[in-house]
């Protein structure tokens, strides 16, 4: 087995090792090489055990050192690359060195301009963070698909038009707030195929935006949106599928959809599935489908709360389980409080219980402020509200992440 005193790696190199690399500088890292792991991470020292080489957001990264790796069935390798950073040489180097599937969160000090239409990557997804420069970004005239996450007004693209089109802009966690429009997406609107992703119980998106996609026969929708109604403007669907939406108020009857030939409803809501599927049926009499249709997992009110109404569903299980049962103990003794004091004194406990746990970073504080406003907003024996800014400062003075 390869290790850190051989020579860098010159020929095909399928096997699990480990192989002293040139990434940023003479022998500047150790690749390890796993059995099965088609994967490979990038990125700043932040990202932990996220990453599995660590390199300064704007290094200069010699893209050329994955050149000798393979999987055992000869294809270049890694398949799937996850990079965080400034550094744009990868794009140089896919011209040569196809790419399957390059994930890249934009580290941009200021504002760029990135070239990628000789690049061969056949799946992108940018991850736009929610401060830095904008990015435009010249697309592949390959065949290929294209996913935006984030801050997606700090974003656009030009040139060729993708196979598939995902966006998951950064919506916030209120499923009260007014719903989110999409900024201009210039030359995007062209697409035929569009994904739009956002969390069952946040800030809906608003569907106005469809207006602007006037070529559109797949639509797939996952989560919370507003004005369903909207879609009975888009005649010329015949892929059309409904993900873990809570709320179908307005969406039109399948029969708004004479082309539609492919039809999936998975995690929806009860009483609009109960009709999404005697729509199928009936449909199905009529003029048979020549794809695939299922409606399934119609979900109570209830599981809605449970599955995504507290904001640790992406945590690792072990925090999540230790942050539930912190909830649920805060919750119980807020429904106990009958004075402002004691549910400081809840939210207090609450706070400091993940002062010296690991793992708590800027996403998971960000959830813990989430849960202290949820928890202000439960049930109380209090004449008063507990405002969110009171809650806040509750938080802010307990904890130490």
């Amino acid at each position: 087995m390869p290790n850190d005193n051989q020579a860098r790696p010159s020929a095909s190199v399928s096997e699990e090792g480990s192989y002293p690399i040139d990434l940023t500088g003479p022998r500047s890292h150790t690749l390890i090489r796993r059995s099965g792991v088609g994967s490979l991470s990038i990125g700043p020292s932040q990202l932990g055990k996220k990453a599995d080489l660590h390199v300064a957001p704007d290094a200069r990264i010699d893209w050329t050192v994955f050149d000798p790796f393979t999987t055992p069935a000869g294809s270049p390798w890694p398949r799937f690359l996850h990079y965080s950073g400034s550094d744009l040489g990868f794009l140089e180097w896919a011209q040569k060195r196809p790419i399957e599937e390059m994930t890249w969160a934009p580290v941009l000090p200021a504002d760029t301009a990135a070239d990628a239409s000789e690049s061969i990557l056949h799946s992108l997804h940018i991850e736009m963070g929610q401060s830095g420069g904008h990015l435009s970004l010249r697309l592949p005239n390959t065949v290929f698909r294209l996913s935006v996450s984030g801050d997606l007004s700090r974003f656009s693209a030009s040139g060729a038009i993708p196979s598939s089109l995902t966006l998951a802009p950064r919506t916030s966690r209120r499923k009260t707030d007014s719903p989110f429009r999409l900024p201009d997406l210039g030359e995007l609107y062209g697409v035929t195929s569009l994904t739009l992703q956002n969390e069952p119980l946040g800030q809906p998106i608003s569907l106005s935006c469809l207006d602007h996609f006037p070529n559109l026969d797949s639509l797939s929708l996952w989560g919370n949106f507003s004005d369903m109604e909207l879609l009975a403007s888009h005649a010329r669907l015949t892929n059309l599928e409904l993900r873990f939406m809570p709320d179908l108020e307005g969406l039109p009857s399948l029969e708004t959809w004479p082309l539609l030939e492919r039809f999936i409803a998975y995690n929806v809501e009860e009483a609009a599935g109960k009709s999404l599927k005697q729509q199928m049926k009936t449909r199905a009499k009529i003029r048979p489908w020549a794809g695939y249709v299922s409606v399934s997992q119609l979900r109570k009110p209830e599981w809605w709360a449970a599955e995504f109404g507290r904001p640790f569903s992406s945590w690792p299980k072990r925090l999540a389980k230790l942050a539930n049962e912190a909830y649920s103990v805060a919750k119980a003794s807020l429904a106990q409080a009958s004075s402002l004091a004691e549910a400081e004194a809840a939210i207090t406990a609450f706070t400091v219980r993940f002062n010296n746990l690991k793992g708590i970073e800027t996403t998971e504080r960000e959830d813990l402020g989430e849960a202290v406003w949820q928890l202000s907003q439960s049930e109380h024996l209090i004449d008063q509200p507990i405002t969110e800014e009171l809650a806040q400062r509750w938080f802010d003075e307990a904890r130490d992440y």
